[in-house]
């Protein structure tokens, strides 16, 4: 296997199991397919039908033939930029009292809407903050999608919709991150964005600053600079375990911080030893084993906590304190050796060989060492993950929009684009629609106690509205 790993402690049962995956051979059916093609699609999909009769039958009287069954075949359409203008007519009616002969002129109230003045429905308003921050569309190209749909607006118009909708959202975005607080255990990263300009024909670059806590919420903070006090703004009055890749502005804070124990991601450590394959093959793929039998330790004690019927919901509150404790006993039995071996192996490499300072097996065991204590925090505190692919899967939607959108025009831009991409990117978290959520929280935001905010975060939105939400005058 290579140097060092017969220092490895003894693999378990599971170790040993070897599964085999065989390709199916021949075309296999899709669950739930409409038809030979594979095409799936839910309830809420219209379908409009269409009816074929044979030539031959065209002619004949309805006794001569006689239909005895129905094949069918179903084909996906598209209609090009699908926009309807609402037009709702009021009828001005003249009362008059025959006694009095008194006449009273009545009209219906003009319908309300989420912008005062505004002439964008609600499903409008919600189709654009999806397409742009969900599927990443900039609003040029929605502007020239409505233009060839027959629409005129100005492309300053569409601008001005989107940051007044993001404006009734802060509230409750600011509610979230309270929320994401309360968290024991905090991931945190940062990516880079290009904000306001800088000087004529350049862009300066600011930073968004993601939060992810340990209700599978994430807020997306704007800063201008990658400095580390904005660290301390962001986690003010936070206490718990801060899991972070190698960035030094964490390990600072947290030295400062005594309420906030500093945990590092172990993905980032094996990435560097990846780096090293070439020039140190056998080391590396030592390292890589210790590492992967973390990971496998981790693997089966999550599946171990899905199948144990003693912890019940292993995402309910109730019994958080059954997972935790066994969840610890295990990685103190099967990971808390492997991490001693590693750390041991580490050393003796770098104090018995000859490796140049430069090398990059040398460089990624040095940045393991630095980090010996963060890098086992997991092992004491049990909600603890191994590391912060979590937060980078989520944070996935900054990179995307800036291969899309490029940039962000001001800093109040990058500011609006954290907002709703906190709320929509918690919405995938927790399984809900974004635009169904979006419908249904800019019409309730207004009449919503400003105290009871906190109920139309996605995660509490899912389990109090999402059964009855708001819908636009459009779909009744």
């Amino acid at each position: 296997m290579g140097e060092g790993l017969d220092t490895l402690p003894a693999a378990s049962a599971v170790d040993a199991v070897e599964v085999r995956y065989t390709r199916p051979r021949g075309k296999q059916p899709l669950a739930n397919a409409v038809s030979e093609a594979g095409l799936r699609f839910g309830p809420k999909v219209p379908v409009q039908e269409i009816r074929l009769d044979p030539v031959q039958i065209k002619d004949l009287e309805a006794n001569a033939y006689e239909v005895i069954g129905e094949d069918v075949t179903h084909r996906l359409a598209q209609r090009p930029g699908a926009y309807v203008v609402l037009k709702y007519v009021r009828p001005v009616v003249k009362l008059k009292n025959a006694a009095h002969e008194e006449v009273k002129i009545i009209t219906a109230s003009a319908p309300g809407n989420v912008l005062d003045k505004c002439s964008a429905d609600v499903s409008l308003l919600a189709g654009m903050l999806v397409d742009k921050f969900v599927y990443h569309l900039p609003l040029y190209r929605i502007h020239q999608r409505l233009k060839e749909a027959g629409i005129e607006l100005a492309r300053g118009t569409l601008t001005t919709w989107v940051q007044r909708s993001i404006e009734l959202l802060a509230p409750i975005h600011q509610a979230q991150w309270d929320s994401i607080l309360t968290s024991r255990t905090l991931a945190m990263d940062e990516t880079p964005i290009k904000a306001a300009r800088k000087e004529p024909g350049k862009m300066g670059t600011g930073y968004f600053w993601p939060v992810y806590g340990d209700q599978d919420e994430v807020v997306f903070p704007f800063f201008n600079n990658r400095g580390s006090k904005n660290v301390e703004a962001i986690l003010k009055g936070y206490s718990g375990v801060l899991l972070t890749d190698g960035y030094a502005a964490y390990a600072k804070y947290a030295q400062q911080v005594n309420t906030v124990v500093h945990a590092q991601c172990w993905a980032h450590t094996r990435r560097l030893f990846l780096k090293a394959e070439d020039s140190e093959p056998e080391r590396t793929k030592t390292a890589l084993e210790y590492i992967r039998r973390l990971y496998h330790h981790d693997a089966h004690l999550k599946e171990r906590e899905l199948s144990d019927d003693e912890c019940g919901d292993a995402r309910g509150r109730a019994m958080q304190g059954a997972i935790a404790e066994k969840r610890l006993l295990y990685r103190t039995e099967h990971s808390k050796p492997v991490v001693e071996a590693f750390f041991v192996w580490l050393e003796q490499q770098l104090t018995e060989r000859c490796l140049l300072p430069q090398d990059p097996f040398t460089q990624a065991a040095s940045y393991a060492l630095q980090r010996k204590d963060a890098l086992s925090v997991f092992l004491a505190y049990p909600d603890v993950p191994l590391d912060t692919n979590h937060l980078e899967r989520a944070l996935r939607v900054i990179p995307m929009g800036r291969k899309n959108w490029l940039f962000c025009w001001s800093e109040t831009g990058a500011e609006c684009v954290g907002i709703v991409q906190s709320l929509l990117t918690t919405c995938k978290l927790h399984g809900v629609n974004p635009y169904d959520y979006l419908v249904d929280v800019l019409q309730r935001v207004g009449q919503h106690p400003a105290s009871k905010v906190h109920e139309l975060t996605p995660r509490l939105w899912k389990t109090l509205f999402a059964h009855a939400p708001l819908r636009s005058p459009l779909a009744q």
